[in-house]
């Protein structure tokens, strides 16, 4: 069952399900699977928190679901208020309904869609911030959501995805990025895209590119960081192709005190990004 209301601004469209096979479920639902987001340009996320800090970016979801009967809360007020200003749609179902959409047994309950961002390299403007993450083959979407939220934390200007990485658009990619997919630019390219673009930015000086790496490192708390720095991380279980390392400004390792011979990607890419921070942040 499909019931269409009006409330607040005449702009919003307003939308009460009850039906599971109703087929804006099916649409939602669809979401889910990156060949589905990828036709329909489209991407899911949950949550009052996140779907808030998107608002307060300046990010409005195209369409606002809601459960039926969920608690009230000023920040749910003022998020249905600013999607019905923009003309947005706004949908209530029942909670069970919700959970088929979002595949969590206890869904929250709120949840946004949004157009994906244009991911092109040649939108990022390397000059807005002194450190770029970039990371290669990363396919765990908890990892690449930790540095978004990474990125956020250091005042990076983004994260660049090279070859094939986890989709960030992904609900799971999304819901570990706890806001951060709507504060940090995300890029998407080919090694042999991302090269050339970062050796020709700026009259051949388009940035310092620095892998986390064993092949002949300086010490990650040593090295001569510069601005733009872009620090690389790569595939979880492989690291960085030899090739990739070759072409680096700047090689740095941590230090690995215990029995383990590595950190996690994302992790290692944290530490990086604190330590580069450290070296570029005005003052020094």
């Amino acid at each position: 069952m499909d019931s269409a209301k009006n409330k607040g601004s005449p702009l919003a469209e307003r939308r009460t399900i009850t039906g599971f096979s109703n087929p804006l479920v099916k649409f939602l639902r669809s979401l889910r699977e990156k060949k589905h987001r990828k036709r329909e340009e489209r991407f899911l996320a949950e949550g009052l928190r996140l779907l808030t800090d998107a608002r307060e970016c300046g990010v409005l979801p195209e369409m606002l679901v809601m459960a039926i009967g969920r608690e009230p809360h000023p920040l749910l007020d003022a998020l249905e208020e600013a999607v019905a200003a923009a003309g947005g749609e706004i949908v209530e179902m029942d909670e069970e309904i919700l959970a088929k959409v979002t595949g969590k047994d206890n869904p929250q309950a709120v949840a946004g869609v949004f157009a994906e961002f244009d991911t092109r390299l040649a939108n990022l403007d390397r000059s807005a911030a002194p450190i770029w993450l970039v990371a290669q083959a990363l396919r765990d979407p908890g990892n690449l959501g930790t540095m978004l939220r990474t990125g956020d934390a250091v005042g990076a200007g983004g994260l660049i995805l090279i070859d094939d990485c986890a989709d960030p658009f992904s609900v799971e990619a999304v819901r570990a990025s706890m806001g951060a997919i709507f504060t940090q630019k995300i890029a998407i390219a080919r090694w042999d895209e991302f090269l050339p673009w970062l050796r020709n930015g700026d009259g051949g000086n388009g940035g310092q590119l620095v892998a986390a790496s064993l092949r002949d490192p300086t010490d990650y708390r040593e090295a001569p960081y510069a601005a733009p720095c872009f620090l690389m991380v790569g595939n979880e279980s492989q690291g960085l192709p030899q090739a990739y390392e070759e072409a680096c400004d700047l090689r740095v390792t941590i230090p690995m005190l215990g029995r383990a011979d590595s950190l996690n990607a994302a992790v290692a890419g944290a530490v990086l990004a604190y330590e580069a921070l450290a070296h570029l942040r005005p003052g020094k």
